[in-house]
């Protein structure tokens, strides 16, 4: 593995989660590894468990680390090229993505998306900006489109929590919020699980109001139903998650509180577990019954995010 943008990156899911799991039974066994070797974290946005646990798996692998919250501590970046800098912006990215990667061996970067201009979130200037001028092996901690860790953080945690002798059905849907949100996890989640379901591990269904629609492109071999209730049956893992439209880009199209989870929906499961990427907004998103209730992997979940980051960052290290 040389970087880590998407599913994409992966050729074998299966061994990729036993790797993973390998690593959460025994944490330090590769801890020379990454001896003299730095990581980058640079964060455009807000983090917690991506930034924690990127950070405690580098250091599992006895790496070094280095944060940046560029939002706060750096400069405003230009990632346009041609332009005159008489403006607000006061560093140019080819120059510091490329003192970046002078003092680090692997670099991992997050940002969101403007959700104002679809072909330019979509086009991943930045990432791509990033990649070339850092010449660093790049991890993606979360992107316009995309978020790889957390999605193989979900696989990890579905398949050590599958208890049917056939493939679980795994159900994502769409639930309400209070903000305009990006596609990123949805888009991951489903492309991850679509691969997944063609290396025969999961059966996937997204269900979502109609205009919710995701980009094809991450969505090829889903069962997608707008029917919530009908989408829910015998499902054993509901993925639960908010986002805006991608057609008519960026926008809340409806309120759709009834579209919420609750212990009465879940009833037409097969006693399903329940999974958030976090933060939640409790008895918005998802009912407070079913995030504290007994088949809740949320905090689970969270946890995994640890062994998703020290697998990649494994893969990567070996190869440098």
């Amino acid at each position: 593995m040389k970087n880590f943008f998407s599913v994409a990156d992966v050729d074998d899911l299966s061994a990729l989660v036993k790797e993973a799991l390998a690593l959460k039974a025994t944490p330090n066994a590769h801890r020379t590894l990454g001896q003299h070797k730095m990581l980058g974290l640079v964060f455009l946005n807000p983090s917690l468990r991506t930034r924690l646990s990127t950070q405690k798996a580098a250091m599992n692998l006895g790496m070094d680390v280095m944060v940046m919250n560029m939002d706060k501590d750096g400069w405003a970046l230009e990632t346009r090229d041609g332009v005159v800098m008489d403006g607000t912006t006061v560093e140019h990215i080819r120059e510091a993505a490329a003192v970046m990667g002078t003092y680090c061996d692997i670099l991992g970067l997050r940002s969101f998306p403007g959700l104002k201009d679809r072909k330019e979130d979509y086009s991943e200037d930045l990432f791509n900006k990033f990649s070339t001028y850092c010449k660093k092996p790049l991890i993606s901690l979360e992107s316009a489109t995309r978020h790889p860790l957390q999605s193989l953080t979900d696989l990890i945690t579905i398949l050590e929590n599958t208890t049917v002798a056939s493939k679980p059905k795994v159900v994502l849907t769409w639930a309400p919020h209070v903000k305009a949100l990006p596609q990123a996890v949805p888009n991951s989640f489903a492309e991850w699980m679509c691969k997944a379901q063609q290396q025969g591990l999961v059966d996937f269904t997204i269900t979502h109001p109609e205009g919710y629609e995701l980009d094809e492109h991450f969505t090829k071999g889903a069962t997608i139903i707008t029917n919530q209730q009908e989408a829910l049956k015998n499902a054993d893992f509901v993925y639960v998650k908010n986002w805006s439209s991608y057609q008519e880009y960026g926008k809340i199209l409806i309120t759709g509180r009834d579209w919420m989870p609750t212990p009465e929906k879940l009833k037409a499961t097969n006693k399903a577990k329940i999974m958030h990427c976090l933060p939640v907004r409790r008895d918005l998103e998802l009912a407070s019954a079913l995030l504290d209730g007994p088949d809740s992997l949320v905090i689970q979940e969270a946890g995994n995010r640890v062994w998703a980051a020290q697998v990649v960052l494994k893969r990567i290290l070996s190869n440098l």
